[in-house]
């Protein structure tokens, strides 16, 4: 997907798109007085010529843009606030829910499909989006291997999708992409259009908790393998999301504590922001962002709530797609300080979508947030835009 890098300036076009025609203003004319003396009279130089300044170009929109522009016209704050959460979905009211508040997609895990038939999945999935106003991102995470929401169960696949190491030892770069085309496929079958995959992080010691989940080679060899994957998703009208920015590496588990990277930076411009890169390349759609602390970037916020850290990924890598935090339920984020300011946060650090739980609770704050001049209501649609995109992209929004 290609989203357009200049996002504040069609926010600027929306903006003015409401302002009233200004008029012209009569400039009263000053009689001329009498020249003095020709005896006296000294000649006065011409003025040089003013340089002619060029027209500013003209901003020509695409259909897919324009279609967003009007689409965000349309929307009150609280509808533009709600796209900005991909949320766990509910055990209840999973449906009406979605339409209360505005939702921008529901992210599924495996509760969600254990005691289902396949019709049931998708019949579910199916209601979401009918109660939507919006259509809704429905998000898994099939990684392949120990990360399996869907093809964990019998009823969908008669064997669990493979990790990415296990899959390139067995048949190379072809194998990967065959299998991430078959994900891609049975997920469609569901109405699921966006897999949280590929894992993008370099991590070679065995012991390390992404490892079983890494491709555990070098940056070259991962970031082959993350463009590969990219490359065949993007093929299957399936949304991506590179993960875990700035690269995890061998840090420790943040779904359970606060976890630190001491690494120095250059070793991420030397290596870990290569599979991303790669994954730009290929058309990565969206990039989640860990919640370790990385002390060379930011030694005070999780890179999740770091300005810092997304001015890198916008600035450095050059990344104009659809940045998401790593779930804010984790406690690397819920036990150092409340729910409803860790959303705020996270829209101030420069996040367009926030993957949460407490939904109820964190929707309102960030509408508060904005009503109390705290957030800009610009910064919100800047995000809300890119999230229209990338439904325009996906065919989600005709």
């Amino acid at each position: 997907m290609k989203l357009n890098k200049l996002i504040p300036l069609l926010l600027a076009i929306l903006l003015l798109g409401g302002c009233a025609e200004v008029g012209k203003v009569e400039v009263p004319q000053v009689p001329e007085s009498d020249p003095p003396a020709a005896e006296e009279q000294t000649p006065t130089p011409e003025p040089p010529a003013e340089p002619e300044v060029p027209d500013e170009p003209e901003v020509v929109l695409s259909p897919e843009e324009q279609k967003a522009m009007d689409l965000l016209a349309g929307m009150t704050l609280e509808e533009k606030v709600g796209q900005l959460f991909l949320a766990r979905c509910p055990a209840e009211s999973a449906a009406q829910k979605a339409a209360d508040y505005a939702l921008g997609g529901y992210i599924l895990f495996g509760q969600d499909f254990k005691d289902k038939t396949r019709d049931q999945a998708a019949a579910d999935i199916a209601s979401y989006q009918a109660a939507a106003k919006t259509p809704m991102l429905i998000a898994v995470d099939e990684e392949g291997g120990t990360v399996n929401r869907v093809s964990r169960y019998s009823q969908y696949r008669s064997i669990p999708f493979k990790s990415p190491q296990a899959l390139y030892k067995e048949g190379g770069f072809d194998l990967i992409q065959t299998d991430a085309a078959d994900k891609s496929r049975l997920l469609a079958s569901f109405g699921i259009n966006v897999n949280m995959a590929p894992v993008a992080d370099i991590t070679t010691d065995p012991n390390a908790f992404m490892y079983k989940r890494s491709f555990a080679q070098d940056a070259t060899e991962t970031g082959k393998y993350v463009y590969n994957v990219t490359t065949v998703m993007e093929a299957e009208g399936m949304g991506s999301v590179l993960k875990h920015f700035p690269g995890y590496g061998n840090a420790q588990d943040s779904h359970t504590a606060v976890t630190y990277d001491e690494r120095p930076l250059e070793t991420f411009y030397a290596s870990d922001f290569l599979p991303f890169k790669e994954g730009i390349k290929a058309g990565a759609d969206a990039i989640l962002v860990c919640h370790n602390i990385v002390k060379s970037m930011d030694a005070d916020n999780p890179a999740s709530l770091s300005p810092a850290v997304h001015q890198i990924l916008r600035e450095e890598l050059s990344f104009d797609g659809v940045i998401v935090t790593d779930d804010l339920y984790m406690d690397a984020i819920r036990t150092s300080m409340d729910i409803g300011e860790a959303a705020v946060r996270a829209v101030e650090a420069g996040n367009d979508l926030l993957c949460v739980t407490e939904f109820e609770i964190q929707v309102p704050a960030v509408i508060e947030a904005v009503q109390s001049g705290r957030i800009a209501e610009e910064r919100i649609e800047e995000s809300a835009l890119r999230i229209l995109l990338w439904k325009i992209d996906l065919g989600l929004i005709a």
